[in-house]
Parts: C-alpha cells; structure tokens; sequence
C-alpha cells in the first residue's frame, strides 16, 4: 500500500494528546516522572519486563533525574533503548548520547538491559534487538524545528525502516549549539543514526517532554497544524496514548 500524503493523513483519524502545562521545566519533569513510573509499575503487574526507548537532550534531563529517584520501580525489569546517536564523534566525546544517558539516567538506575547505538555498525545492527519485541513506552521531546528523534523535516511519517542514517539540517545543527552541547556549527556532526517516526511511536504509550520558550512554536504547530512530514512531531496526533508535557514557555499559542 503507497504511504499516505499529508493531505490524506490530515483527514485520516487522528487523536487528541493530552497536555499537562506547568510554571517550569522541574515541576514538568517531576509530573511526568511519577507518570512514567507509574506506566511502568502497572505494566509489570502483568507482563515479566518493559522495554523502553529513551530520549538524549537537555529537555529530558529533569524527566530523567527524577524518574531516577521514582521509588517502587522494579528496574531489574526495564530494558532500555536509546533513539538517535551522532555519526564520526570520538568514543569518548561527551556528546554522544549514549554517554549522555549512561551519565544522566541509565547509571544511575539498576536496569535489567540497555542497548545502545553503536554508530560503527549498520542501522539494521540496532533493528534486530529493538524488533526482538514490542515496545511499551517511548519518552521523547520535540526540537524547535520540529524533528522526532533525529527525524528532521521533511520527514518520512510511514518510513518501512526502524533505524536509518540521516543528514541533519541546520536548524537542527544550530539547536545543539544553543543547547550548550557543541561549542561552534563547526564542531556538530552533519550525520547521525536515528530510529525512524514509526518505529518511536510503535510503542504503546508515548510521554513527551517539552520545556523551554524555543519549542513554543513547535509544539503550537505539532499540536493545532496540519499533520505531515513537514513537521515530524505533528505525528504525535497518530497515536492513540500521548502525553505532551509543557511549561509556561512552551505552551502552545
């Protein structure tokens, strides 16, 4: 069956998210973190583990933090994924976002499994364990140019592939400079792995995180807008089960 267009998809049933609004980036992060603790927590009442795909960015890093602090989770349980990694950095640089999430969470939580992209290999390396089961839970953000993962506009919403290399643009580049990651446009990859739109949100249940006054236009768009690759996170209205988190900057207009 061919994908669908923008139009086709725009008319096509769709679902309201639901979006919880808060004064900051903290109170957001520790709201979505007790909602994230308890979709694990119900979910292990009845299946023996959870598998999870794992956003790496400055915006998720309150989520995170206090995820990591949720008591009663069974974390032996949880096996964790992440959704995007730069191509051509060093092993050890500190941006790789494998590393950022070992830093900011995966460390800091006894999980029961974590795989991570190894950019040396092909994208279908990566596919095979993430295909190995269903996904329960995706935590995610959206960029200011309204990319998923690494899933820069204009973006294949019915991608066939899982993970892929991409080219990213500039305003993607850009973000990671104003985010305090790179130092200069110089210094950010122009390459990356990433798992594709369908692949992020084959999972049951998906929790987006969105602080900050630069993602206020994008999420406005996501949100209220038409829904196409042209900006990737309007996707976010194709699933079922989403929550988008905002502060008082990003709430949309």
């Amino acid at each position: 069956m061919p994908a669908m267009t923008d139009r086709e998809r725009s008319s096509a049933a769709t679902y309201t998210p639901v979006l919880r609004r808060f004064p900051d980036p903290e109170a957001l992060g520790r709201a979505a973190a007790r909602d994230i603790a308890a979709a694990i927590t119900r979910r292990l009442e009845t299946r023996p583990e959870v598998r999870m795909i794992f956003a790496a960015a400055p915006s998720q890093e309150a989520a995170l933090r206090a995820l990591a602090a949720q008591p009663g989770v069974d974390w032996t349980r949880v096996t964790a994924f992440h959704m995007d990694e730069y191509l051509g950095l060093d092993d050890g640089a500190p941006q790789r976002f494998g590393a950022w999430l070992r830093r900011t969470f995966f460390d800091r939580v006894p999980l029961g499994a974590v795989h991570l992209i190894d950019p040396d290999a092909p994208p279908e390396a990566y596919a095979r364990p993430l295909a190995a089961a269903p996904i329960d839970i995706t935590c995610l953000g959206i960029g200011v140019n309204g990319h998923l993962a690494f899933n820069d506009p204009p973006a294949d919403l019915d991608d066939p592939a899982p993970v892929k290399v991409v080219e990213l643009d500039e305003v993607c580049r850009r973000q990671q400079v104003d985010d305090g990651c790179f130092a200069t446009l110089a210094e950010v990859p122009e390459r990356a792995i990433t798992l594709t739109v369908p692949a992020l949100l084959s999972a049951e249940e998906v929790f987006c995180m969105v602080p900050g006054a630069r993602k206020r236009d994008a999420v406005t768009a996501a949100l209220r807008g038409p829904i196409g690759g042209h900006l990737p996170a309007s996707a976010l209205r194709t699933h079922p089960r989403c929550v988008v988190y905002v502060d008082e900057g990003s709430a949309p207009r």
